[in-house]
């Protein structure tokens, strides 16, 4: 059997005479288009427009608004007579209309009709179920006019493009309309930008007279872990309910947040959602130390903040600290998504809340929480500033984790309304930040932080408690470290401090503001020992990384390699050389001191 296509007529938009308003629009900034890459792609389609095909052949969708009729031709005699073969179009927003408008199409010829046959009895416009029918009716029944509705129905993005004013009652100017349209925020995949987005710019444009929207933002396709697009055949496809079944909805949205980066592409890998699960165990966490701690005992701290800004005036300078933090950080959330940059906003959230509160705060809390027994005033103030920071974490992730967040919202205090509901907070650093409380927990965090990574790039035992010598220390760096001394020995697993004059061999130098200490290694570790761990190593990864190397400076790869193979092994390669470098650092260092 021989199957050839069919020719049929089709309606077409002349999107010539629709097109220059959209395309100005753009072009004059009345609608942004980020990242910016899209505008070309926008420009390019639009300035190369083509007709527009709106006619489908399918059983569902909008049925177009046209209906068909007889034609009425007059021969050269002057007579009237009817031709089925190239009916008359009448383009209505309803049968009634369609129908007004043939009564006065058919008007003379009725006239004429009733006259030839003496027979006033006209019976107006009726409806066929196809031309066929109507030609067969009104041979029938001469004095009754047929019309007929044509059978496609309107290309999906014809209808779609009408979404802006449609959802809002379009037609008619409802309460709905008039309060939110033109509306503000378009996000979209950036593969649809001229199916819909400039099918939507044409039409409003041309109906109503007005821009839908004033920015559209474009979102990367979600991939596979390769950056293989998501194929049933191919077998990639990542099914979002497994995913929030295994990990839950907030590390799924954290994770499309956290990779959501302008034009880039989203590659969904379950290793990095389980670390964003793990983010949302980490602030549960959190509260519960806070709960056990009698953190949610008093009248809710969001109750009595204004604008934000927290209802206590600490003393302690940790407390001080966290405080001028917190507003560090929601400054550059909001400075983030003032631009569309999800993925910096989610990051500055995971660093604050993981680092700066559950990691430091939460830990450098506990003697302030017990002093004595949890009733001195710096425990309560200790108790009042968590509360509030707390408060804040759920805030400012509330609306990448929406979930968890409503949830601790509702458990640890009774609110006056729900997280959703919440005022978004305006401090900023100006408000808040304590410079010199500042200066000093950072300095603390930094030398801390300084001192366990040289333990670990040296391996010394992690629960080995070390001296340390020190060679100078300016004044703000002395009071640093004699305001929390006893802080800084415990977490970085510090035995004793003693001040020299140098540091004798085999010592590792640790850089803090305005100070220099060493941390001595004889006794500690075999420094051949070790020199010769780490040789091994290096070596090792010399040879992975001439492998990849040979691999991408081969033309042969670079050209028949699939472009997600030759990324994943640039990033192998990144990554390979990262380490060495680290491990070329440690054995630099240990050839210094040995």
């Amino acid at each position: 059997v021989v199957i050839e296509p069919m020719l049929t007529d089709q309606w077409f938009v002349d999107t010539d005479q629709i097109v220059g308003p959209a395309l100005d629009a753009v072009r004059n900034g009345d609608v942004k288009i980020m990242p910016e890459s899209g505008e070309k792609v926008y420009y390019n389609w639009l300035d190369n427009i083509e007709p527009w095909c709106i006619s489908r052949q399918l059983w569902w969708g909008h049925q177009i608004p046209v209906w068909y009729g007889a034609a009425i031709l007059t021969d050269d005699e002057g007579q009237k007579r009817i031709d089925w073969d190239n009916p008359m179009t009448f383009c209505a927003a309803s049968f009634e209309d369609a129908v007004a408008q043939a009564d006065i199409y058919y008007a003379e010829f009725n006239q004429a009709y009733a006259a030839t046959t003496n027979d006033p009895a006209i019976h107006g416009v009726a409806e066929a179920l196809d031309r066929a029918q109507a030609q067969e009716a009104h041979a029938e029944n001469p004095a009754q006019n047929y019309i007929w509705r044509d059978p496609d129905v309107l290309d999906t993005w014809f209808s779609s493009g009408l979404w802006p004013i449609g959802t809002l009652g379009w037609p008619e100017e409802t309460e709905e309309y008039k309060k939110y349209f033109p509306t503000s925020d378009l996000i979209t995949g950036q593969d649809i930008l001229f199916f819909w987005v400039a099918r939507m710019m044409m039409m409003q444009l041309d109906t109503v007279k007005q821009i839908p929207f004033n920015t559209v933002y474009l979102h990367g396709l979600v991939r596979d872990a390769k950056g293989k697009k998501m194929s049933k055949s191919v077998g990639n496809v990542i099914d979002p309910l497994e995913i929030i079944d295994e990990f839950g909805a907030d590390a799924l949205r954290f994770t499309n947040a956290a990779m959501a980066s302008l034009g880039g592409a989203l590659k969904l890998d379950t290793a990095r959602i389980a670390g964003y699960r793990n983010f949302g165990t980490k602030i549960w966490n959190a509260h519960k130390f806070a709960e056990m701690n009698g953190v949610f005992e008093a009248r809710p701290v969001y109750a009595r903040c204004t604008n934000g800004v927290p209802p206590v005036t600490p003393n302690a300078t940790l407390n001080k600290w966290i405080i001028g933090e917190t507003a560090r950080v929601r400054e550059e959330v909001d400075a983030a998504l003032a631009t569309y940059r999800f993925n910096d906003a989610a990051s500055a959230l995971y660093a604050f809340v993981w680092g700066k509160v559950c990691d430091w705060y939460v830990e450098l809390s506990k003697p302030l929480l017990q002093d004595d027994e949890g009733d001195s005033a710096v425990a309560k103030e200790t108790r009042e500033t968590m509360a509030w920071v707390l408060d804040q974490c759920l805030i400012l992730l509330h609306p990448l984790m929406p979930f968890i967040t409503e949830d601790l919202w509702s458990q640890t205090a009774k609110r006056d309304k729900m997280l959703v509901h919440a005022d978004w907070p305006a401090y900023t650093t100006a408000d808040l930040l304590d410079e010199a409380a500042d200066r000093e927990l950072n300095w603390v965090i930094s030398l801390i932080e300084n001192i366990r990574s040289a333990r670990a790039q040296m391996h010394v035992p992690a629960g080995l408690k070390v001296p340390m010598i020190v060679t100078e220390m300016d004044p703000a760096a002395q009071a640093a470290w004699d305001n929390n001394e006893a802080m800084i020995k415990r977490l970085a697993r510090v035995e004793s401090l003693e001040k020299a004059d140098g540091f004798p061999k085999g010592t590792v130098a640790i850089s803090a503001p305005g100070a220099t200490f060493g941390l001595p290694l004889e006794g500690l570790i075999d420094i051949e020992e070790e020199k010769s761990r780490l040789q091994k190593s290096l070596d090792k990864l010399a040879k992975e990384i001439g492998g990849l190397k040979g691999r991408l400076n081969n033309p042969k790869f670079a050209a028949s390699a699939p472009a997600e193979v030759v990324e994943e092994a640039q990033e192998n390669l990144s990554a390979r050389q990262q380490e060495a470098d680290q491990l070329q650092a440690a054995l630099n260092r240990l050839a210094e001191i040995g």
